[in-house]
């Protein structure tokens, strides 16, 4: 078996703890979904989540749920269209599993209380398009509230369950027994109430529902909450990451100035998919003759497109041109749109929408198998913090809540059966009785000052952007590296505290070893600059450092152009040397080991993975 890291953050010990059979972090559709359905197997089920309930990414979500509902449609077509979207790079056999289940899951999500925009005359949903897509399947809500309805329903489903909640809380690490399995985790409860201060959720299961990580760059679509935490949880507990090069550039946000920073306001894709246009400041079509979908073609090939056209003309930005719909369509299927519009002084009724490109998904994440099992036994993980395979290099829109959805199902039926699989020495996962969390030595890891957030985002934005090459992420390397070093000159002495499981050996026909990504050597280190002091603004901070490393690293493996990764130094895409993923975890010394697969098929996370 692989060394577990043994690192932790710098944290006061947990100054209370309660237990479950399970803990879910995060409140997203992933996560509500999997804590419903493990409650309703019975299990003592926890949720943690960094603000409310329904502060999560999904309530931002506008454009809707994809699924193979409308008559004529079938799982098989949306299998084609995701597998065209993905680039080459998605898995097959995940991909079948979420056209097929997905449907039954979007039904299941009405049951429990989501309620979709019906036709007046037929009553059945009213299904729109959106890029990528050949077919009508997007079901929404609200017109352009969908994932607002879809929290609505899942957070008044848990209260009504009466779930155990743990709001306003950070995930700090996973917690581990005698055997090295998971047995629960440590967290930060900001501000006063039953529980305040670090503490503990001791459970034999962990699921990680955390989200993204948009926050890594200047301006994103994802929350201020989208600090990449469950990736950084995952690696410090010696899971493995992968495709995390393959980050989603939105290519229609709302343009609020050049520097603007934070999260900014979506301009959903299905404003393109009832027929806006993409259009150049002179009023051109640009999109016309780049794909044979036009405006609706998969999103990376969109951003590129406008990119490009911002690059010849000099522009910081482009415009989209929904005046055609009138005031009744506006004010009816995009009220949101509409509302974000006009409190930035733009009216899409009357005028065209500036738009550029912003982060907006992480198509990799922590791997995992197709019950959402990850490397490291008892610790699974599921939605945008996960990847499951299913959007290889681009993720095909609104594929996301339905990613959600299906897994996180799975997960449950996996938890409740109490063999969640087993690691590379047949010791089942899952539910399978666990110990308590034992000290075990673990490498304390500095805090990164909180002062540094933005110097990373800016780092980021412009090394690891839309536009990459190897000159500008080797540049982001260096200087996230001296990030780094300033505060951690070289690996810790050992401190006994609740700490990571060790990640299961790679199984057969896992990939060789490519490479390190290493840190400086410690003698060279001078590392003058004091750790932060432990709160939530360095724990973020640290844990945006960490993802950033990761994903730099990646892309600058990468030497490729494919899906949302766009390599200027090398424009085409690549399959004989490339058409294969690269799987990353952090050694115990906190490098980054690198590997790529042999295929595009993943190695097992487990001994029992396939296995009927």
């Amino acid at each position: 078996m692989l060394p577990a890291p043994g690192i932790r953050l710098d944290a006061p010990a947990p100054g209370w703890a309660i237990d479950a059979d399970v803990v879910v972090v995060g409140s997203g559709v992933a996560g509500l979904t999997a804590a419903l359905r493990c409650a309703a197997a019975g299990l003592s089920t926890v949720v943690v989540t960094k603000a409310r309930l329904d502060d999560g990414s999904t309530r931002w979500a506008q454009g809707g749920i994809a699924a193979a509902l409308g008559e004529g449609d079938s799982p098989e077509q949306h299998l084609a269209d995701t597998l065209v979207a993905g680039a080459g790079l998605c898995d097959e056999e995940a991909v079948r599993l979420l056209v097929t289940e997905g449907p039954g899951a979007v039904r299941r999500l009405i049951a429990t209380g989501a309620h979709f925009d019906t036709s007046p005359e037929t009553g059945e949903i009213e299904l729109t398009r959106e890029g990528g897509h050949h077919r009508r399947r997007i079901a929404h809500a609200g017109g352009d509230a969908t994932g607002a309805e879809i929290s609505r329903a899942l957070v008044e489903a848990v209260r009504t369950a009466g779930l155990r909640t743990i709001e306003n809380a950070l995930v700090l690490d996973l917690l581990t027994d005698a055997s090295g399995r998971t047995a629960g985790i440590s967290l930060h409860v900001m501000g006063e109430g039953q529980h305040d201060g670090v503490g503990a959720v001791r459970a034999p299961a962990v699921v990680l529902a955390t989200g993204g990580m948009g926050q890594i760059f200047s301006a994103t679509t994802n929350p201020a909450v989208s600090t990449g935490d469950g990736v950084a949880l995952a690696l410090r507990a010696g899971a493995e990451v992968s495709d995390l090069e393959f980050v989603q550039f939105h290519p229609t946000v709302l343009f609020l100035g050049a520097g603007s920073e934070g999260q900014q306001p979506l301009v959903s894709e299905a404003v393109r998919g009832e027929g806006a246009h993409l259009v150049d400041a002179s009023g051109t079509r640009f999109m016309l003759g780049q794909h044979e979908l036009a405006e609706l073609a998969p999103r990376d090939i969109v951003a590129k497109a406008i990119m490009r056209r911002m690059r010849e003309q000099g522009a910081d930005h482009m415009y989209l041109d929904a005046r055609h719909f009138g005031a009744e369509m506006w004010e009816h299927r995009f009220p949101t749109i509409l509302a974000a519009c006009r409190a930035h002084g733009i009216d899409p009724v009357s005028e065209p929408i500036p738009v550029a490109p912003a982060a907006h998904y992480a198509s990799g994440g922590v791997r995992t198998d197709s019950y959402g099992r990850t490397t490291v036994p008892g610790l699974y993980a599921c939605g945008e913090v996960a990847c499951t395979g299913v959007h290889g290099a681009n993720r095909l829109a609104s594929n996301s809540l339905l990613e959600g959805l299906v897994f996180a199902e799975r997960i449950a039926a996996d938890i409740a059966e109490g063999d969640g699989g087993a690691d590379g020495d047949g010791t089942a996962s899952g539910t399978a009785p666990a110990g308590a969390p034992v000290p075990v030595a673990a490498t304390v890891l500095p805090l990164i000052d909180p002062g540094a957030r933005a110097h990373i985002q800016r780092v980021m934005s412009l090394g690891a952007g839309v536009l990459r090459s190897a000159e500008s992420l080797a540049e982001a390397a260096r200087a996230l590296e001296a990030i780094r070093a300033e505060t951690e000159p070289a690996p810790g002495p050992t401190a006994p505290a609740p700490g990571p499981a060790a990640a299961p050996a790679p199984g057969p026909g896992s990939e060789e070893p490519l490479g390190t990504h290493s840190a400086p050597d410690p003698d060279t280190v001078s590392g003058t600059a004091k750790p932060a002091v432990p709160g939530v603004d360095a724990w973020e901070t640290t844990n945006l450092l960490c993802v950033a490393r990761v994903l730099t690293a990646a892309a600058l493996e990468r030497e490729e152009t494919r899906g949302c990764h766009w390599r200027e130094d090398r424009p085409d895409r690549d399959d004989r040397a490339w058409h294969r993923h690269l799987v990353i975890r952090l050694a115990p010394d906190r490098t980054l080991v690198v590997h790529r697969t042999e295929s595009t098929a993943f190695p097992p996370t487990s001994s029992r993975e396939h296995q009927p």
